[in-house]
């Protein structure tokens, strides 16, 4: 990494005209996102920020930016709304943080596929898409402040995924326009595979403008939970309806007692100490789930159309994914939680084990999905009483025992996360290719490291 003739401080009396943070306390909440949720990363990513932020609004304004920094050897993390979990956006070096936030233009929709600026809110997207007939194919449940570059370049996918799989299933992203760190830096169109080498890499190896991604039609989704008695019971229905080809849906999101009892929202249609299935779907599914939910012997507690979703201005998906960790945090500052993947030949098999084994330390919260190959299966997000760290990598241990694959989100580098220590291979080519002096989100990628040195 070339030596800064200019620190980041004075890099905005060079570019008067953008718009440039310098206020510590502003610096400090830009530089930071929702890696508090790991009692680890909080320790490790204390006192870690930026020295300034800029949030350009044009190409040409980031262009300058990026050039600027590039011929001054000064580190860029680029930053959208900081709804992530792994402190991607936390600077490890200083430098400046790159909010794109600004940059968030809604360019086209037409035949099942949109484009627009990495900075595009998600809710944004989908309130311009959907009256053309279309809405984006997976939301997260922070999609309201989300931003489409950030969830492209730190994370999964969520509502959505079990009909599309994630992100990174062949054919949910098309393409990016990707801008290079050079001091004259250059612009690239990657399709397909190509552009799938910036997903899930914290910006570490080329900055996304633009993302074109392939939508789904939209729908005027329902919004059910359904309640057990029997933890078993409710994790058999939501695998079944989940796993129905011909029942459409949106979402279906297992909560096994006690983490109902945290929503405190919800609590007039969560009986205490019950399970909880909160369902996404199509009205014309309704029927179909309700023959399921008889045969295991739930019931519906709330029921809501999309008019009334729209009028409430409250989703489940806001209960789901991250956010189901959020509302228990919200209770109980001692909990934290885990990541897996369970094995689709014998995800319920391994589910019911688990709970045997950790019942009253890890409470199960399951996402029922398609992986990127299509196959049925589920995603966890246990929540966890947490006592120590060691405690901790036991659990997930015991999970691994189990046959369950571990997407550890107590780490920040990206190939301890889901890349399961091994970086896949094209991403260090892309590095070199867009990021030649190492100045992107430096100390993420261990692989960039390693090959300088």
């Amino acid at each position: 990494m070339t030596a800064p003739s200019l620190t980041a401080a004075e890099l905005p009396d060079q570019l008067p005209q953008i718009d440039w943070i310098t206020d510590p306390s502003r610096v400090a909440r830009l530089s930071q996102d929702f890696a508090w949720f790991s009692p680890v990363l909080k320790r490790e990513l204390g006192g870690k920020v930026g020295e300034v932020v800029v949030r350009p609004r044009t190409e040409d304004e980031i262009r300058q930016v990026v050039s600027l920094c590039a011929r001054q050897g000064v580190p860029i993390t680029v930053r959208g709304s900081g709804t992530g979990n792994y402190g991607q956006s936390t600077p490890l070096s200083g430098g400046v943080v790159l909010d794109l936030s600004a940059y968030n233009g809604f360019m086209w929709c037409r035949d099942g596929v949109g484009r627009a600026q990495a900075g595009i809110r998600l809710a944004d997207f989908d309130q311009r898409s959907q009256p053309l007939g279309w809405e984006l194919r997976w939301l997260p449940s922070t999609y309201r402040s989300a931003t489409l570059g950030g969830l492209f370049g730190g994370g999964f996918g969520g509502a959505g995924s079990i009909t599309w799989g994630p992100l990174a299933a062949s054919g949910n992203v098309l393409g990016v326009r990707v801008m290079s760190v050079e001091p004259e830096p250059q612009i690239t169109e990657l399709r397909g595979e190509d552009a799938m080498l910036l997903h899930h890499t914290y910006g570490t190896n080329g900055i996304v403008l633009e993302l074109e991604v392939a939508l789904a039609p939209a729908t005027p989704w329902l919004e059910c939970i359904a309640v057990f008695e029997d933890f078993e019971a409710g994790l058999r229905f939501a695998s079944e309806f989940g796993a129905a080809p011909g029942l459409l849906k949106k979402e279906v999101c297992f909560l096994g007692a006690p983490i109902p009892d945290y929503f405190v929202n919800l609590a007039d249609h969560l009986p205490t100490g019950s399970h909880a299935v909160l369902l996404i779907l199509a009205p014309a599914a309704e029927a179909g789930m309700q023959a399921l939910l008889a045969r295991h012997g739930g019931r519906i507690s709330y029921r809501k159309t999309a008019e009334e979703v729209a009028d409430s201005h409250r989703t489940l998906l806001e209960y789901t994914w991250n956010h189901s960790t959020l509302h228990a945090l919200k209770v109980d500052k001692g909990l934290t939680y885990i990541q897996s993947g369970f094995d689709p030949s014998r995800h319920l098999a391994q589910v019911l084990a688990l709970e045997e084994v950790l019942a009253g330390e890890v409470m199960t919260h399951l996402e029922f999905l398609r992986t990127k190959e299509g196959v049925f299966t589920c995603s966890g997000l246990q929540i966890i009483r947490y006592s120590t760290e060691e405690r901790l990598n036991a659990i997930m241990q015991i999970y691994r025992d189990h046959g369950v694959f571990i997407n550890n989100p107590h780490v920040f580098v990206v190939e301890d996360g889901k890349q399961a220590g091994k970086l896949a291979e094209g991403v260090l080519d892309m590095k070199h290719r867009f990021d030649p002096q190492g100045l992107l989100n430096p100390g993420k990628l261990r692989s960039w490291q390693a090959a300088a040195m």
